[in-house]
């Protein structure tokens, strides 16, 4: 498998466990959400534009 297959599904890998920590945080609401709700969800938007990123170079390329 090429490399850069196994770095993208590490990204998305990485995308999702921040939208679920993010998601079930937000659920459960308290200290946690308040500290770290927002922080989460911009990590994901940074992260998730990172994967498609690099699905396009790769698919550019």
């Amino acid at each position: 498998m090429d490399w850069r297959i196994i770095l993208i599904i590490i990204s998305l890998l990485v995308v999702l466990a921040i939208l679920f920590t993010g998601v079930i945080g937000m659920a459960k609401g308290g200290e946690f959400n308040e500290k770290y709700g927002n922080k989460l969800m911009v990590a994901r938007v940074v992260s998730q534009f990172v994967a498609v990123l690099m699905i396009g170079l790769l698919m550019f390329s």
